[in-house]
């Protein structure tokens, strides 16, 4: 059975990859065939939790294009600096020379160029990394090169190198990026559930809730974990409440611990580096209702907790200004 879980938060700095490294482990000491994929490429950290330092393999990932220009053609006449539209092309010591930085590749320079002395090439975004944790489970991720914008085909080129890896009978737990852009979308395209975690604060209540709507959106059943419950119970409560009310499956709370920061900085899963410590505790009671009642009863699991209601996409029309009409 190929199951996909996508774990996501909708903000930053909730335990989301402490909550995926957790469930990965549990999993594996289970003798579960499992992948852990790393979809967060702009701050990926699942690695450093499991203490990879070197990768079997890695490979460029190039998408969009940026442009250079020929020099041996190039007249300086300034036209491409003219009608650049991300003001990427600079002049150093008397030449002009584009910015890979800013340039889009939008090729509109190619076009306004008279001495057809631009060209384009595809542009490297990032590097497609895979390998083994120290106990021998197999994870992929990647990284953004610097200035480059998130791409959604980034993650899905992540999430097929794993399929290689793992095959046709393994569990995949996806640890998404923060937030509900592009990165976020396709960790959570094509999986089977999602495991949502927040923290007992209105802005993540609220980011909660945009995740959510995606997740719905996929169609996808949805498990709920709120950590550092006992910071704000009254606030954890309402998450609960608002959980149960949108059919969630409530996975489970975990207590706040200074024990996580310090398994991060020594590149250890908590619940190795500190077993003993509450959220340790907490997290594999989580991971083990996890395994025996998601994975476990999965046909029946995945009808109980569906969506009750799949929103429709309502695009967003702003109309320019100036422009005249109702």
């Amino acid at each position: 059975m190929v199951l996909e879980i996508a774990v996501a938060s909708g903000k930053g700095g909730v335990g989301k990859s402490t909550v995926s490294s957790t469930l990965i482990l549990a999993l594996h000491r289970a003798g579960r065939k499992v992948v852990a994929v790393d979809a967060d490429a702009d701050a990926p950290n699942l690695h450093l939790i499991f203490g990879v330092e070197e990768w079997d393999g890695e490979e460029e990932f190039r998408e969009g294009f940026i442009a250079s220009i020929l020099r041996e053609r190039c007249t300086e006449c300034g036209v491409c600096a003219e009608v650049c539209p991300m003001d990427a092309v600079e002049v150093l010591e008397g030449k002009h020379v584009i910015n890979p930085m800013l340039c889009e590749g939008c090729a509109t320079c190619i076009l306004a160029c008279p001495e057809k002395a631009i060209m384009r090439r595809r542009a490297v975004r990032g590097i497609l990394r895979w390998g083994k944790t120290p106990s021998g489970i197999p994870i992929v991720g990647a990284r953004l090169n610097p200035g480059r914008p998130n791409s959604g085909r980034l993650v899905e080129e992540v999430k097929a190198i794993s399929r290689k890896l793992g095959g046709e009978d393994a569990l995949y737990i996806v640890d998404s990026a923060a937030g509900i852009g592009c990165q976020v979308i396709s960790s959570l395209a094509g999986a089977n559930a999602a495991v949502l975690v927040a923290e007992p604060t209105p802005s993540s209540f609220s980011d909660l809730k945009r995740v959510h709507a995606v997740a719905k959106g996929f169609g996808l059943p949805s498990a709920l974990i709120v950590n550092k419950w006992d910071l704000n119970p009254e606030f954890a409560e309402e998450i609960e409440e608002y959980g149960e009310r949108e059919n969630m499956f409530i996975l489970g709370k975990i207590p706040y611990d200074s024990a996580v920061p310090r398994s991060m900085s020594i590149m250890k899963p908590l619940v190795e580096a500190f077993p003993e410590s509450p959220a340790s505790r907490a997290l594999m009671v989580i991971a083990e209702r996890f395994i025996e009642e998601v994975v476990g009863e999965w046909d029946e699991w995945r009808f109980r907790h569906a969506p009750r209601e799949i929103p429709q996409y309502r695009p967003i029309i702003i109309k320019p200004e100036g422009l005249g009409g109702p």
